[in-house]
């Protein structure tokens, strides 16, 4: 991500570290509430089981995407807002894991970060590729940055926006 493009409200990235452990995991948690309010779980259990799972994922992403994958924290005013993980592959720039905190959503700051990603995609000449869960209110915004569906495997979207050309 080129951090020089980005302007307005002050949006930054820096690289994860050891010490962002309890704000990932903080931020993991605030995309799984509203699952989590429907489990009748009281909040021991329901920590217990998001903490096992922020883990796993963490675990798993820092596993497989060692190849061309970067891992930021958005910092939006130099506040930590989100994180930003992304795989460099020759054929695609595929975003793993996107996510902001509740109080940063719907703000803009989401759009302006996928536009500069779209913007370094087809500078590239490549597709932007994602998955995206099928009820994510993000759908509609992939949607209208053009990107598409193109399979549903488990619970997720595969979606890819193709690069446009210099004419577009």
């Amino acid at each position: 991500m080129d951090k020089e493009k980005l302007t307005g409200e002050a949006i930054a990235f820096r690289p994860i570290a050891e010490d962002d452990s309890e704000f990932l995991y903080k931020l993991y948690a605030s995309t799984r509430a509203e699952e989590m309010a429907l489990t009748g779980w009281n909040e021991k259990e329901t920590e217990a089981f998001l903490r096992s799972q922020f883990n796993l994922q963490h675990t798993q992403y820092m596993k497989n995407y060692t190849e061309g994958g970067t891992f930021e924290i958005i910092l939006v005013d130099h506040t930590p807002a989100g994180r930003l993980y992304l795989q460099r592959k020759p054929n695609d720039l595929h975003i793993i894991d996107i996510a902001l905190l509740p109080e940063f959503r719907g703000k803009g700051t989401g759009s302006r970060i996928m536009k500069e990603l779209m913007a370094e995609a087809d500078q590239k000449k490549l597709p932007l590729s994602l998955y995206v869960e099928q009820f994510n209110p993000a759908l509609g915004l992939y949607e209208r940055l053009g990107f598409e569906k193109k399979e549903l495997i488990g619970v997720y979207f595969s979606m890819v926006r193709p690069p446009k050309r210099n004419d577009e």
